[in-house]
This record gives C-alpha cells, sequence and structure tokens, in this order.
C-alpha cells in the first residue's frame, strides 16, 4: 500500500483490500499472491478459490482524502492531476467481493475527484452486473468521471475476448495493460473483434470524428519480473509500439522484465550475463530454452539479466506516453 509508487505510470497505489483468485495464464506468477504468501508464513491465505479477501484498515482508507486535499499543491509542482492505482493486491471486480465494500470504494472515489482513479481489471466482463448490484434500484449504474478503466491482456485470444467488452463498457478513459505480454497482438487485425466502427485502435487516426465514440486512450506494454518470468519477445513491443504510433494512442512501455536481447557488442561487454545466464531464442518465432551456445554463440539470444539491469529502454528509447485527460 505504498503512498508513492514505484510503478512507474501511477503516483500512488491503494488497496482496499487484498486477495483474489487466479484467471488465466498471466497469473501463473502473481506477485501479489508471492507477497502475501511472504507475510503470511508461507502460505497465501488470501489467495485461491474460497480464500477471504482481507479489507484493509481504516488509516489506509483515509489516504486518498488526504492526497485529494493536496491537489492544488501536487499540480502546481507537476502540472498535472494525482493517478491512483486502485487494487494493486486485488482485483476491484473480483465476484468474490461482496458489493458493499465495492460501493464504499465507489464513495471514496466520487469523494475525491481531483484524483484520477486507475482500476485495472482481468475480469472486465464483470463490469457491468457488479456495477449494477451496488447502484440504487431504478437508477443507471455509471463509473465516476474521474475513473479510468483499463483490461489486463496478455495475448490475442484475451484480446480478441476482452477488448470488445472493454469498450463496451461506459469510462471516460479506457486503457489496456498488457503485461505480462505473452505473445503477440494484434489490436489493429480486420474483421468484427476489434476493428468496428464502435471503436479500436486505428480508429484514433483515420477517423477524426470519433473522438466521442468508444476507443482505447492508452496502451501499456510489459515484460514478466520475478522468479519463473516468461521472456518477451522484442518484435512484441515493437509491434504494439508501431500499432500506437500509427493510431495515435499513447503508448508506455513498463519494463523487459528479467529477460532482454542484448546486441553483439552488449554481449562481448557482458560476458558474465552471457556465460551464467540461461537464455532463450526466436530464430524463426518460436520459444526454445537453452545453453546460449546452442544459438550459435553470439547472436539473437535473449538473456535473463533481471529487472533492473534489463530496464526500459525499448531500441534506446524511453516511452512514457499518457493519454490527455478527458474534461468532464
Amino acid at each position: 500500500m505504498s503512498e508513492n509508487s514505484k510503478i512507474e505510470w501511477t503516483d500512488h497505489t491503494f488497496n482496499p483490500w487484498e486477495g483474489c483468485q487466479k484467471v488465466g495464464p498471466g497469473c501463473d506468477h502473481c506477485y501479489a499472491e508471492t507477497r502475501n504468501a511472504r507475510f503470511a508464513g508461507g502460505v497465501a491465505v488470501n489467495w485461491g478459490p474460497g480464500a477471504p479477501r482481507r479489507r484493509t484498515s481504516p488509516a489506509n482508507w483515509r489516504k486518498p482524502i488526504q492526497w485529494n486535499a493536496r491537489h492544488d499543491a501536487f499540480f502546481a509542482a507537476h502540472g498535472r492531476r494525482q493517478r491512483v492505482f486502485c487494487a494493486s493486491l486485488a482485483d476491484v471486480f473480483d465476484n468474490a467481493v461482496g458489493n458493499t465494500w465495492r460501493a464504499e470504494l465507489l464513495a471514496l472515489i466520487w469523494r475525491t475527484p481531483n484524483l484520477d482513479w486507475l482500476l485495472l481489471t482481468k475480469r472486465i466482463g464483470n463490469v457491468p452486473a457488479l456495477m449494477e448490484e451496488c447502484t440504487e434500484p431504478g437508477k443507471d449504474w455509471e463509473l465516476p468521471p474521474n475513473v479510468w478503466l483499463g483490461a489486463t491482456i496478455t495475448s490475442q485470444a484475451e484480446a480478441d475476448r476482452d477488448v470488445p467488452k472493454l469498450l463496451a463498457t461506459p469510462a471516460r478513459v479506457r486503457f489496456l495493460s498488457m503485461e505480462p505480454l505473452l505473445g503477440p497482438v494484434d489490436l489493429l487485425k480486420n474483421g468484427d473483434t476489434l476493428c468496428r466502427c464502435d471503436g479500436c485502435l486505428r480508429m484514433a487516426s483515420e477517423y477524426p470524428e470519433s473522438a466521442g465514440l468508444q476507443r482505447i486512450d492508452w496502451v501499456i506494454v510489459g515484460g514478466e519480473s520475478g522468479a519463473g518470468a516468461r521472456p518477451m519477445h522484442p518484435d512484441w513491443a515493437r509491434s504494439l509500439r508501431d500499432q500506437c504510433a500509427a493510431a495515435g494512442v499513447p503508448f508506455l512501455f513498463k519494463q523487459w522484465g528479467e529477460w532482454r536481447h542484448m546486441d553483439v557488442e552488449e554481449q562481448r561487454s557482458n560476458l558474465d550475463a552471457v556465460v551464467r545466464g540461461r537464455t532463450t531464442a526466436w530464430p524463426d518465432g518460436t520459444i526454445g530454452f537453452g545453453d546460449f551456445r546452442a544459438n550459435g554463440g553470439y547472436g539473437k539470444p535473449i538473456f535473463r539479466l533481471g529487472k533492473k539491469a534489463a530496464g526500459r529502454l525499448l531500441d534506446g528509447v524511453q516511452h512514457d506516453g499518457f493519454p490527455a485527460r478527458r474534461a468532464p
């Protein structure tokens, strides 16, 4: 529950509760579950089917009120509003969480209009029903205007399934968190799934009149970190960077994760990493693990360097795109 988050795309993290359940391949090496187990004596007591979710303290719930009150000073220093990533250790739209907690969270968001709340979910299809359940009878549900609604996408299959659901959900700002990116994803594909008149990346550049229609406003891309991290092919990230550039959509490259490609000169100057690290290579787009010598020595292998050493430069450039906040 960090007040000043180390996550590149937010200023604060706020967890109204903790706990979750794995729902897809992107959850396989969940950092939050690992953290929960570490602080609970080796057992992730708040994770898995039927596991209890743990509500955080009243003092923690008061923090957003304090951040909201500091709006003027923050804006004067940074020229923008504060961003709050909500539920880094949970999922706001987890249907194992009672609607009382969710309704209280929404009330808190309404009470802090100077903050932009980033609600990122792996359960985007749950949003309409759960919002309806915590809305007064006879009223239409709505997300507060200071909510940015995001869906986690790790593969083309998830994009095909969940991007249309995100586009169909009323929100002032919609974004994709493509971390961990586990395969190539085409957000500009033809067909009825993502390239329709009601929204896709392509609309942003080809149809200027679509500004008030459904569209993706922001794309975050990153590789996996931590134990068991899976490598991310550089071309997967490059493709999404180029798709966003073509469509005029802000692109943020968060990290490589544990693995990164090194060119020949960099390999020669980092022999320790070359010798000690496992490598993977995609000579034809497939993945193969083994010693780097199996890939012909110096060439195109991906090395496990560690998150810090791998960094967040994509082809030597740091990408820190953010959406312009739309006025209420």
